[in-house]
């Protein structure tokens, strides 16, 4: 079918590519087969290319972005107080 993953790449679109992401989220096909392992790996990997070029950095899969001040910095002994409300 395909000689490549560059020849695979030429065909993919959004739609496609949103269903590719499905498959790898559900461990599943549309058809409700479950996906291999290396079906799972395959998909990700052209998702990620697809993405690389076709999409901002912020919106790709696996993306996480930084935190504005990481866990590691929180210094000092102070606990929090926790105040219980009636209702």
């Amino acid at each position: 079918m395909f000689q490549s993953l560059d020849e695979l790449l030429k065909i993919l679109n959004p739609q496609i590519v949103g269903s590719l992401k499905r498959a790898i989220e559900l461990g599943k096909w549309p058809n409700g087969v479950a996906i291999t392992a290396e079906q799972k790996m395959l998909c990700a990997e052209a998702v990620a290319h697809w993405e690389q070029q076709h999409t901002d950095p912020k919106s790709r899969m696996g993306v996480v972005p930084p935190k504005s001040t990481p866990c590691a910095d929180k210094h000092g002994d102070d606990e929090a107080s926790i105040t219980w409300v009636d209702s």
